[in-house]
């Protein structure tokens, strides 16, 4: 499973799983995948826009918005003091990035969800600004691709965020009746109503490798069913072999999967400081 490399003293890493140390510099170059087992360690948002687009090429939109707390929701802390904290620890207003960019010279909108922004929940203003990207897309006339890491939907703003679900699926629906093409990267972890909503109505479905994917926990559906799950249940290889997951890319190798899905598809060059 996918989780924070140990960086130690900055210098030097330590795989999770394998215990091969590298050096950090090395690591970065490599996408944060190990190169001894070949572990895909977490990455951020800005890691993951690096590993993807162009350099110099991503161009971000609605950077500004920023959540409310509608319900004036409290459990152990405050939500307002849980987004300051996540705001802070982070740079993000939320738990998403979205904008334009190019994969070898062809244009692409691109959303990428970070997990560090309280478990990339999925809450009102991550729901917006997915829903705002689809519609630029559609509008641009761009294949789209969004990738997926998220525990679900925000529990602190409630049906709010249930109805994100709708939101992002109909713009989606719009999208598609474009005639054009939208693939979501699922990542660990990628859970709850994301994989419920956008996550599943890819044309085509990626996956990273050893991906955690799935609705329910793994606990909670052996109790439902009363039976043990195989051992592998809910990871990207179980998925693509029962044919939820149409293919799995490794990291390294993401950039050019994605250039050749845009040529086979028709996307052109755009010169996107225009937009």
């Amino acid at each position: 499973m996918n989780q924070e490399p140990d960086e130690g003293d900055g210098l030097w890493s330590k795989c999770p799983e394998c215990g091969q140390v590298v050096y950090l510099k090395d690591l970065r170059a490599s996408a944060f995948v190990c190169a001894n087992c070949g572990f895909h360690n977490r990455i951020n948002s800005d890691e993951r826009i690096a590993v993807i687009a162009d350099p110099g090429s991503f161009q971000s939109f609605d950077d500004a918005l920023s959540p409310t707390d509608p319900l004036e929701f409290k459990d152990r802390r405050a939500y307002a003091d849980r987004l300051k904290e996540s705001q802070a620890a982070t740079g993000l207003q939320d738990g998403v990035v979205t904008g334009f960019c190019r994969v070898e010279g062809l244009a692409m909108a691109l959303a990428v969800m970070d997990f560090r922004f309280m478990g990339g929940s999925m809450g009102s203003v991550v729901g917006e600004k997915i829903t705002r990207l689809v519609e630029r897309a559609t509008q641009e006339q761009l294949p789209l691709l969004v990738v997926c890491a998220s525990g679900g939907a925000r529990m602190q703003e409630g049906m709010l965020s249930l109805m994100q679900m709708a939101k992002i699926s109909g713009a989606l629906e719009r999208h598609r009746e474009a005639e054009l093409l939208y693939m979501p990267l699922l990542t660990h972890p990628t859970t709850g109503g994301v994989t419920a909503s956008f996550a599943m109505l890819g044309d085509l479905i990626l996956a990273e490798p050893k991906a955690l994917i799935g609705f329910a926990g793994r606990r909670v559906i052996e109790q439902t069913l009363r039976e043990k799950l195989p051992e592998n249940f809910q990871t990207a290889e179980y998925l693509q072999d029962h044919g939820f997951v149409d293919t799995i890319v490794p990291r390294t190798q993401l950039r050019s999967t994605l250039a050749n899905q845009l040529r086979l598809h028709g996307s052109r060059p755009l010169e996107l400081s225009s937009r």
